[in-house]
This record gives structure tokens, C-alpha cells and sequence, in this order.
């Protein structure tokens, strides 16, 4: 039995390599990888989750590796199963997370054959993978698993997805159950490499110069760039992903104070270390286009993100943190850091005073990351969510960690990941805040069967019947109303509460901040929905009130 035997030798060498987490979706070409993960699973040697969709399926195991930094494996039969994988693969290439996909093929002899369920599938994923392989039952396992991780964890520096298409022939199931146990392979688990010492170039002088950190590969990083940016003065202003700790060097509503042109012509930058990538802010866009500004990229891969094009010169982010850099603080870079902090905790003053109204995205937002329990998990959605903590919030919470999926910022599979962060987070308060299209677009993650691993979840849904985001975008402007709400607005009358109940997951329809905070701070058992309704027009009215209740907070900073 070639393709019962492979299959089991293989999902050995994949657990031996370290992965501990596969999302198995049913199929009959597959059936050799199922019960080869079954069995493991029934041997205490890895966690098996099933769906029966395998777009939130490919999005759950982009969960489960996301924050955890371990290749995560989704299972799919042949034909369009394999390619509703591709919109994760795509979140997982362009965000860097380390994702194998096991494709189960029939044998390459019937491609183009007009066979059932028979397709070309490897390629499917072209520029996506880090490593492609097209393989048969006669594959040796521990040199494909070994290969498929090397790649998955970014051993050349780019961390990632990869694709492995299994030909598989009959038979596909095994003559008897429990299967024997997987023989010892001939094949020996590939050795480390020796690791040497990161060097830097970098150094820094006397001139004025900002942090900004962006959406780090490994959320677990922030802390460390945090700190090495305070013991050398440098003024930090943060995207609001990773793990947060004290922070005082960071500036508080950093993207709220880069809306006041005044304070940037006083106190411009004259250089610029971006850590990370940027995917938010046309405020930080904007600073990094001013004329004579030096920007320097920190890289915590092998390449750096220029997605502005001004980038001067790349650095290796660890690198730069494991070195002792060559030149200390200037009294004037002290000074004007000061006059960047003393100015964003100006700002933060004047909002806790003059908070954004409720209800509003930015309202909810806040409440919801003031009220977060100690050491939890947030996972936000794209669009409006992400940009009302970015915009809205002055620090979160110590011990918190907020993630969003940043490599293309789509509302695909939030719900998917969502899930998969949680079941990763064994023991940490989960949640979610999401926009209700974006809720809406992955409502079959919450399609979870009764014998698999449920989290403890607890997703807020932001209501404001559309495409919100739009509003505060080219499209939302009075001239362009009549068309709106028709193609961008795009509202669907779903009821939330019906949807929830149709899955069995309580629901709760808030209607102040009070009850948002209160169900907030239950500790979340299982899956539930907190629905805030808003009203869509709330956005751009909110936001237009932060930048005014900024403005007038700078308007006694003298200039440098």
C-alpha cells in the first residue's frame, strides 16, 4: 500500500521536524494523509483539526502559526480544493508566515487526461512558495519534510509557505484499523547549521532621528526594538501589532500627531529607521516622503519592504539589536526627543479629556483595548478595526499582544485566523475586532465540528452595515454620494444575532460602553459575538474630531 505507507512516513517526518498542528479537510485522494494525521493525532503526537471549508481550513493553519512561529500543515484533496488555498497562501507569503501545504494529487500520468477531479496543480501557487515540490510514494519522506521546514521557517532568511503535491495511487485507505505504526525511516533528520554572531553597520550621530515600527514577522520582537530604541533616545511611533510592554519611548497616538503639519515643520527628522513593515498610516507615508529626509530600513528578513520607494540604505534588524552600536545620544537628539514625547502625551491628555463619541469605530476601540484582561490576544481585522486602534488608542495594555494579517490586509479568513491564534494561545484571553463584511466573509470559520478544538474566543463586531472603510477613502467624498452606497457601501441586512444562533454561539448586542466593557471583561468560554452597531457616516466624523482635539493640543509647542 505505496500511498498508505508515504503518507504515514511523511506526516512522521513533518512531526519529528516539530510541527504540532494540522487542518485536515475531507476528500477521497487525501484519504491516505487523513488517517495518516488521524493516527497521530490518536498518538498524542500532534492536534488535528477539521474543516469542510478549505479556505477558512488554509486560514485556520495560518493562525496557528502566526504568533507560534511554527509551520503549521493544511491537508486538501485534488481539483478546486487546492486552489481555494490560495488566498491564505498569498496572506502567508506576503506577511511571512510559515504555512506547508499538503495537496493530494492523482498520478501525474492523468493530468490533461480529462480524469475527474484532475487538474494542474503544481504552480498553482506561482511566486508565492518558498519551496515547490511535485512527488510520488517513492519520495524519500524525512528529505521532503526536511526540505518543506528549512524553507517554512525561513532558513535562507524568508520565512513562509510551501507547497507539497502528493500523486497518490490506489489503495488509499489502509486494509485495517488502528494502522500499524510507521517504521523507522532510513532517511536521518537534517543537522542545524552552526550559528554565527550578526554584525551592523549602523551607527548614529547627532542628527534628529524617529523610529517606525511597523508589523514585525515574529510579534514576539516588539519589546526588544522598543528598548534598544529608548536606551539610545530615539523617539518610537508604533503600528499597534506585537507584544506590548512598558513602552515610554513610544509616542502615544503617534499617527494622530503626524496629522499636524505645524509640529512637522518645527520638529522634522532628519532621519528615519523603519522596523518592520508599514501597511497603515498615510500620515507615516507621508512623513517619509518630506524632501532631504534620510529613511534607513531595519529588516527582520532577508529583504527589506520599500513600498514608498525612499528607502536609503537596509540594515538587519537583529543584527542591529545584538551589536553595541558606535556612537551614543547628542544632547540635541535628547532634547528633541523629549519635545516628541512631551507632545504625544499632550495629545493623550486632550483625547482621555475629549474622547471620540459613542458610537463609533474609534470609540469602540478604545473601550475595547482599555478593557483587555492581562496578557491577552487581539486579533483585528483589516480596514476601519485596525486603523481605529492605530488612530484611536494611546498605549496598550502591558502584556497584551495584538496581531492583524498585513501581507495584503484582505478580509479573507479572518475569522479562520482568528480561531487558529486563539487555539495557540492556550490560557491567554482571545478576541477579535472585526467590521461586520469582514465578519461576514469568513462566517464559515465558525464552522467548527463538535469533536474538534474549540477556543476560547471572543470576536467584537463593529456593525456599520458595509464597507465603512470607504468612507473615509476618495470614494466617500460628497461628490461621489450617489454611487456609494451602491457599489462601495455594499450593505447586505445580515442579522448577526440569527447567523450566530444558526452556528449555536451566543451573540449580545450592545449598546453603550458600559455593556461593551462588561462583556469584555467575562472571560471568554468558547466562541461568542459582541455586535456594536454604528452608524457608517460615524467614521469620518470621528476621525476629523481626534485631528482637531490634536491640533489643539500642539498649539503651545514652541518650535525647536
Amino acid at each position: 500500500m505505496p500511498a498508505v505507507d508515504f503518507a504515514t512516513h511523511l506526516i512522521d517526518a513533518l512531526v519529528g521536524m516539530g510541527v504540532r498542528e494540522v487542518v485536515l479537510c475531507p476528500g477521497s485522494r487525501s484519504a491516505p494523509l487523513a488517517y495518516a494525521a488521524y493516527a497521530a493525532e490518536q498518538a498524542g503526537r500532534l492536534r488535528l483539526h477539521v474543516r469542510v471549508d478549505e479556505r477558512s481550513a488554509a486560514f485556520l493553519a495560518l493562525g496557528l502559526a502566526k504568533t507560534s512561529r511554527v509551520p503549521a500543515a493544511v491537508i486538501t484533496t485534488s481539483g478546486t480544493a487546492v486552489a481555494n488555498l490560495h488566498p491564505a497562501v498569498l496572506e502567508a507569503h506576503h506577511g511571512k508566515v510559515p504555512l506547508i501545504v499538503l495537496s493530494a494529487d492523482r498520478p501525474a500520468a492523468l493530468r490533461g487526461s480529462g480524469a475527474n477531479q484532475t487538474t494542474i496543480q503544481p504552480g498553482i501557487f506561482p511566486g508565492a512558495v518558498r519551496l515547490e515540490a511535485d512527488l510520488d510514494e517513492t519520495a524519500a519522506p524525512w528529505d521532503v519534510a526536511g526540505e518543506a521546514w528549512r524553507a517554512a521557517t525561513g532558513a535562507a532568511g524568508d520565512p513562509g509557505p510551501v507547497h507539497l503535491n502528493i500523486c497518490l495511487s490506489e489503495p488509499l485507505v489502509p486494509a485495517q484499523w488502528p494502522m500499524p505504526p510507521a517504521e523507522p525511516s532510513a532517511d536521518a533528520p537534517p543537522q542545524d547549521g552552526e550559528n554565527t554572531c550578526p554584525t551592523t553597520d549602523l551607527t548614529l550621530g547627532g542628527d534628529r532621528t524617529l523610529v517606525i515600527l511597523g508589523d514585525l514577522v515574529d510579534p514576539r520582537i516588539r519589546p526588544a526594538v522598543v528598548d534598544w530604541a529608548a536606551r539610545h533616545s530615539l523617539p518610537v511611533i508604533a503600528e499597534p501589532f506585537g507584544e506590548h510592554g512598558p513602552e515610554p519611548g513610544v509616542i502615544p497616538h503617534g499617527p494622530l500627531l503626524l496629522t499636524d503639519q505645524r509640529f512637522l515643520d518645527s520638529f522634522a527628522p532628519q532621519r528615519v529607521l523603519v522596523a518592520g513593515r508599514l501597511t497603515l498610516s498615510r500620515p507615516v507615508t507621508a512623513l517619509l516622503r518630506r524632501p532631504g529626509l534620510r529613511v534607513e530600513a531595519l529588516a527582520d528578513t532577508s529583504a527589506h519592504a520599500d513600498p514608498v520607494g525612499v528607502v536609503n540604505a537596509g540594515h538587519e534588524l537583529y543584527a542591529v539589536l545584538a551589536a553595541g552600536l558606535r556612537a551614543g545620544t547628542s544632547a540635541g537628539q535628547s532634547a528633541w526627543a523629549d519635545a516628541w514625547r512631551d507632545s504625544g502625551v499632550a495629545i493623550a491628555e486632550a483625547v482621555a479629556a475629549d474622547p471620540p463619541p459613542w458610537p463609533s469605530g474609534l470609540a469602540v476601540a478604545a473601550t475595547l483595548v482599555a478593557t483587555l484582561p492581562e496578557r491577552a490576544i487581539l486579533f483585528t481585522g483589516p480596514s476601519n478595526p485596525v486603523r481605529d486602534i492605530d488612530f484611536g488608542v494611546a498605549q496598550a495594555p502591558a502584556g497584551s499582544t495584538i496581531v492583524a494579517s498585513r501581507g495584503l490586509a484582505g478580509i479573507d479568513g479572518c475569522v479562520s485566523t482568528a480561531v487558529g491564534i486563539a487555539l495557540c494561545a492556550p490560557g491567554r484571553p482571545a478576541y477579535a475586532l472585526l467590521g461586520d463584511l469582514t465578519f461576514l466573509h469568513d462566517s464559515n470559520g465558525l464552522l467548527i465540528g463538535p469533536d474538534e478544538p474549540r477556543p476560547d474566543l471572543t470576536i467584537v463586531v463593529v456593525n456599520d452595515a458595509g464597507g465603512g472603510i470607504f468612507g473615509l477613502l476618495e470614494p466617500g467624498r460628497p461628490p461621489l454620494r450617489k454611487p456609494f452606497e451602491r457599489i462601495f457601501g455594499t450593505a447586505t441586512g445580515t442579522d448577526l444575532g440569527t447567523l450566530a444562533r444558526a452556528h449555536g454561539i451566543p451573540h449580545a448586542l450592545v449598546a453603550g460602553p458600559e455593556e461593551l466593557t462588561a462583556a469584555i471583561a467575562e472571560p471568554p468560554h468558547g466562541i461568542r459575538i459582541v455586535e456594536v452597531r454604528v452608524e457608517r457616516d460615524s467614521h469620518a466624523a470621528a476621525h476629523a474630531h481626534l485631528r482637531e482635539v490634536a491640533a489643539a493640543a500642539l498649539r503651545d509647542v514652541r518650535p525647536a
